[in-house]
């Protein structure tokens, strides 16, 4: 790979010339200028960043670490983030952990050593050790979608109770009474919280819904469809809260197959509101947020902290929407008092 002095030497003038032609410090002659860009072109020469970010203490470089890649919700969280990141000159490097905590501090740790001028991290969830990890991060950082105990870094969100009592709010405002949900993975904060605000709407409303309604999954469709297929087997629910989209699919794939026809007899309803979400048959109410928007706002705040980093703590709690499609209707029969 060709150096600096390897096209200096082919142009005949000091390193420090090219330096300042590459770099744009100094001006040149015209006559230098163009050596030296002939013997850039011909070297095929390309300067070091490592080298350029010791120099300006500055990579232009955020790290993005995210949970799993393949949940459309983390794509397009990821593509707001770049998209924001990119029209203001920074790169985005992502790193996808998997759910597994172990690659998660170790992306960590990459990253870091990559002297990135800042991080955003959508956690695993459930996940001490990584919340010890970042406490000692001096680095710019912004905590996204999942909330880290202990870690002192500005925090992007939504308000995942107040999303899930929506959601069970809107059920019960149909007239069912028997709501079973699916949730995440217990010990992360975000299917606690959805699951609070579920609790939360039944209460308010006097329905007692059995525990065995209530059942754990992870944030996928297949762990919807299998947990589906658990409350569908026999006595059915009228409705279900789903925790995330991607259950809500699965749910409705569980239905389908039992000639359980939504939203006639059973309404479904999601959160997240993906693109996807809109296009599955019957499409899916959820409650609704801009995906794309929140990675942007994650950048932007970001971006704020590594301008200006002595400024206060920044905490962004965006309150969801419910986004009425095609998953949900009125119990049979029955007229709903409660509003």
């Amino acid at each position: 790979m060709a150096t600096i002095k390897d096209v200096a030497a082919l142009a005949g003038i000091s390193y420090t010339t090219v330096s300042h032609v590459v770099n744009k410090t100094r001006p040149v002659s015209e006559e230098v200028r163009v050596k030296v860009e002939a013997a850039i072109k011909t070297l095929d020469y390309v300067p070091s960043a490592v080298a350029r970010s010791l120099k300006a203490k500055t990579t232009a470089t955020i790290g993005l670490l995210v949970p799993n890649s393949l949940n459309p919700y983390f794509a397009e969280l990821a593509r707001g983030i770049e998209d924001y990141c990119e029209r203001n000159g920074y790169c985005v490097i992502l790193c996808n952990s998997d759910d597994n905590p172990d690659k998660q501090r170790s992306y960590l740790r990459v990253l870091l050593e990559k002297r990135i001028d800042g991080l955003i991290v959508a956690s695993a969830g459930g996940d001490a050790g990584l919340a010890q990890g970042l406490a000692g991060v001096r680095t710019p950082m912004v905590i996204v979608d999942r909330g880290l105990e202990g870690v002192d870094a500005d925090l992007v969100r939504i308000d995942h109770e107040y999303g899930a009592y929506l959601a069970t709010r809107h059920l019960l405002e149909l007239g069912h009474r028997d709501i079973a949900t699916i949730g995440g993975p217990a010990n992360t904060s975000v299917a606690q919280m959805r699951l609070a605000g579920y609790c939360r709407a039944l209460q308010e409303a006097g329905v007692t819904v059995p525990r065995e309604r209530m059942l754990e999954s992870d944030f996928t469709s297949t762990g919807g469809y299998d947990a589906a297929a658990i409350l569908l087997a026999k006595n059915p629910p009228s409705a279900i809260f789903a925790g995330n989209d991607m259950i809500g699919i699965g749910v409705l794939r569980a239905a389908a197959e039992r000639n359980i026809r939504v939203p006639t007899e059973l309404s479904v309803i999601g959160f997240d509101d993906i693109q996807i979400s809109r296009y599955v048959y019957p499409a899916l109410t959820t409650v609704g947020q801009s995906i794309l928007q929140l990675g942007e706002m994650a950048a932007e705040v970001l971006l704020r902290r590594i301008a200006t980093p002595a400024m206060a703590t920044d905490q962004r709690i965006v309150t969801p929407s419910i986004v009425l499609r095609e998953s949900t209707a009125p119990l049979a029969g029955v007229f709903s008092e409660y509003r």
